[in-house]
């Protein structure tokens, strides 16, 4: 992958973090910020599920308690 491609790779759209929040919950029963955080220590992740999950942690942190 080329530098400009980098750059230009399309940020994650909300309804896409928000689906992907829904499914942290479920697998992680009720607890989607730790899940993401723990499905992020995966050595297998994908490029794109990390960034997906990364987004997710920032929206998750980003709500008032």
């Amino acid at each position: 992958m080329n530098l400009l491609a980098w750059f230009r790779r399309p940020s994650t759209d909300d309804r896409e973090v928000r689906a992907e929040i829904w499914r942290l919950g479920n697998r992680h029963h009720g607890w989607p910020l730790e899940g993401a955080l723990s499905e992020l220590e995966d050595p297998d992740l994908s490029a794109e599920h990390a960034q997906l999950l990364r987004a997710c942690v920032r929206k998750l942190k980003a709500q008032p308690a």
